[in-house]
């Protein structure tokens, strides 16, 4: 072969061979024979906070998670144990957990090892990592990443009370959903979760009068998550959407803090009247699965609907609510007290003995 013609076989041989090297390249990580263990990648990729994930503890003291008052929480013995500061060392020790529990999954699993890194493990704190994951979760041709990634995160960074929200939310889905193995599942993984805090900031836009990206947004979320949430709507801190698969609460709807919400839960109008038009529920709450609230009825604190109910009327607090049309357990004059806190409980059937002699 002639000297000059080199230049050309060499462009050739990268045209046709450089994208499968390319292609090994970027595949490589996610071979466990290829891309080491954590463990063994240089320290400074990562943080050296001096924190373990803690499999299981003793719960001698007094936890801070979200409480209400006359409702105890009962943490199960597989949650980590909480630090006794409150508001930023929450934060910090929340992110530090989160932290930890990726490491350990990257290392046991290198198949995640990538995507961990970049959604977690590369991440200063806890909201550039909930606004990179949103960011690409909610993206689409036209609406980037980039841009949704900035937009939370200057929401998020903005706003402390909204980090405390995500914070509570984190605690409440591992509290109280038994499923929930760990913060950092409930972070990448739960759906309910990451709708609950896209509705956030969409609502933070809303109440900027930044309307049009708001309800860009809100379109995006019930198209991703299936779940549809006004940007007008207002929701407290402490919130678990229970699997979250339609969802659909209304423009004026209003949620209380510590409620809990199962799938295909519609808290609606009644019709084409506008004005304050939806249901306003307290603190403490539970909804079932399935169950409708229609109009500018009030669900009282402490108060449990259950699956596949109708509402239409208020429901005074601490009160069961059952069937179609829905109806007070121990009736309308004395109805029955719950004892407990429905919405951090998640206690939907002890009413079942008092209310039916239903048997199979």
């Amino acid at each position: 072969m002639r000297a000059t013609n080199f230049p050309s076989m060499l462009f050739i041989f990268l045209l046709f061979f450089a994208p499968f090297g390319a292609f090994h390249f970027y595949a490589a990580p996610l071979s466990p024979s290829v891309f080491p263990p954590l463990k063994r990648l240089p320290s400074f990729l990562f943080s050296t906070e001096e924190y373990s994930v803690q499999e299981s503890c003793s719960l001698g003291s007094a936890t801070h998670l979200p409480t209400m008052p006359g409702g105890e929480f009962n943490v199960p013995p597989s949650v980590p144990q909480l630090p006794a500061e409150t508001n930023a060392n929450d934060e910090a020790w929340l992110w530090a957990q989160i932290k930890a529990e990726a490491r350990r999954d990257a290392d046991s699993e290198p198949a995640l090892a990538s995507y961990l890194y970049s959604t977690i493990l590369s991440h200063s704190s806890l909201e550039r990592s909930l606004s990179f994951h949103l960011g690409n979760k909610l993206c689409s041709s036209t609406l980037l990443s980039t841009l949704l990634y900035d937009l939370f995160l200057n929401i998020l960074s903005s706003d402390s009370s909204l980090l405390a929200a995500v914070v509570a939310d984190l605690r409440a889905a591992r509290v109280r959903d038994p499923a929930c193995v760990s913060f950092s599942h409930c972070l990448l993984n739960y759906k309910g979760f990451l709708a609950c805090q896209s509705h956030r900031v969409a609502h933070k836009l809303w109440n900027q009068d930044r309307r049009p990206l708001a309800l860009a947004l809100h379109s995006r979320i019930s198209d991703v998550f299936a779940v549809d949430i006004h940007p007008a709507a207002r929701i407290g801190k402490g919130i678990l959407f229970d699997h979250a698969t339609g969802v659909v609460i209304g423009e004026t709807a209003t949620i209380g803090d510590n409620c809990s919400i199962l799938h295909h839960v519609t808290l609606g109008g009644t019709g084409k009247a506008g004005g304050d038009r939806h249901p306003k529920v307290g603190d403490g709450v539970l909804i079932g699965a399935g169950a409708t609230i229609l109009g500018n009825v009030r669900i009282g604190d402490g108060a449990k609907i259950g699956a596949g109910s109708v509402v239409l009327i208020d429901v005074p607090p601490r009160t069961t609510a059952v069937g179609n049309p829905a109806r007070l357990v121990g009736g309308k004059e004395k109805p029955s007290q719950n004892a407990d806190v429905p919405g951090e409980s998640m206690d939907h059937t002890s009413f079942i003995s008092e209310w039916s002699d239903y048997i199979i």
